[in-house]
C-alpha cells in the first residue's frame, strides 16, 4: 500500500534576512532569523529575474513578514512584505558595516528550526537602535548581550579565578570567563582592562544598556568593544569577517 502523501504545510513568520546566495540561474537561497522558528533557509524562486515580484525585498538586513511552505530540504518563500528596510542604516556606510557584524554574529549562533524569540528580538531592537543613532558601543554591547544569552555572561564583580573583590580587578580572560585581579592576571591570554571599561561593561550587562549606548566615543567604549569582539570570536571559534570590514570603514 502506498502511503498517503503528506500535505504541504504553509506558515507565516517574521524574520530578518541574514544573508543570501545563488541557486541555479534565477533562484536564491535566503537565510532568515525568524521569530518563531529560529534560523530558516528558504528558496526564493525567480528572484534574480528582472520582473521578479520580490524585487529588493529580500536583501540582507530587511525585516520582513513572510508566507512560506515547508519542503523536504528547504522551505520556499511564497510571499514577502517589508516591515522595515532600516533605510538610515543602508544609506550610511559605517552603520551598514556595523549592521553586517550584527547579522554575522546572529548567523553564527542561531540554530536552524530552533525557536529563539529573544535572539530575534535582540537583533530587531539593535537594528532599530542603529537606525536611530550610530552609537560607538552598539556592536560591542550587542556581542556582550548575545554572549550572555548564550550562557557566557562574564564575571565582572570579583576575580573569576580567586574571588578577590573588585577593587583589584585589572585583567580580563575570555577563556576563564571574566575579570582577574592583579595576582591572577599574570598568565598568557590575559589582557589588561581599565576600571572605566569594567564599569561600562557592568552597565551594558546589568540593566543600563540604553544609558550606556549614549556614551560618546572614548577609550572606555573602544576597550569594551575590542574585548567584546575578542570574547565573541573566542566563543564561536572563528574570526568575524564583517568586523575587519567595519574596522576598515571606520578608519576612513
Amino acid at each position: 500500500m502506498v502511503p498517503a502523501r503528506a500535505k504541504t504545510m504553509i506558515y507565516r513568520e517574521q524574520g530578518v534576512v541574514l544573508r543570501t546566495y545563488r541557486l541555479g540561474e534565477a533562484d536564491r537561497i535566503v537565510v532568515f532569523m525568524t521569530e518563531g522558528r529560529g534560523k530558516v533557509r528558504a528558496v526564493v524562486k525567480g528572484v534574480r529575474k528582472t520582473k521578479s515580484r520580490f524585487g529588493s525585498r529580500l536583501e540582507p538586513l530587511s525585516h520582513v513578514s513572510l508566507i512560506l511552505y515547508e519542503g523536504r530540504n528547504l522551505d520556499t518563500v511564497t510571499q514577502a512584505e517589508v516591515l522595515d528596510h532600516f533605510r538610515p542604516v543602508r544609506e550610511d556606510l559605517e552603520r551598514f558595516s556595523k549592521a553586517q557584524s550584527l547579522l554575522e554574529a546572529v548567523d553564527s549562533v542561531a540554530q536552524e528550526a530552533q525557536a529563539n524569540p529573544r535572539l530575534y528580538q535582540m537583533l530587531v531592537g539593535a537594528l532599530r537602535s542603529l537606525a536611530a543613532a550610530d552609537s560607538p558601543l552598539l556592536v560591542g554591547a550587542f556581542f556582550w548581550k548575545l554572549l550572555s544569552l548564550e550562557g557566557y555572561q562574564p564575571v565582572l564583580d570579583v576575580c573569576v579565578s580567586c574571588g578577590a573583590d573588585e577593587s583589584g580587578l585589572s585583567g580580563f580572560d575570555a577563556d576563564a570567563g571574566g575579570a582577574l585581579c592583579g595576582d591572577c592576571r599574570r598568565r598568557p591570554g590575559v589582557v589588561p582592562i581599565t576600571r572605566p571599561a569594567l564599569e561600562l561593561m557592568r552597565r551594558v550587562l546589568g540593566g543600563g544598556l540604553a544609558d550606556a549606548l549614549r556614551e560618546p566615543a572614548g577609550p572606555a567604549s573602544r576597550e569594551v568593544a575590542t574585548l567584546a569582539t575578542a570574547a565573541f570570536e573566542h566563543h564561536v571559534e572563528r574570526r568575524l569577517r564583517s568586523m575587519a570590514v567595519a574596522s576598515a570603514v571606520a578608519r576612513h
